[in-house]
């Protein structure tokens, strides 16, 4: 994947360090931008919005 792009909360006041992610049509894929080379997180897409509401304690039911 070659669109990865910082989370909107990556700014500045945080060190500029967060996570990235990466969209294909099937799958989104998620990195530590410290270590952008190291293991992703790739999710199917309708997998990844429930994943964000787990993480969030928002889960969908």
């Amino acid at each position: 994947m070659d669109n990865w792009r910082k989370s909107s909360y990556s700014g500045e006041g945080d060190g500029n360090e967060c996570v990235e992610i990466a969209n294909t049509p099937t799958h989104t894929a998620v990195r530590d931008s410290k270590a952008p080379t190291r293991a992703t997180l790739t999710f199917p897409t309708a997998a990844f919005a429930p994943f964000l509401d787990a993480l969030k304690g928002t889960e969908r039911r």
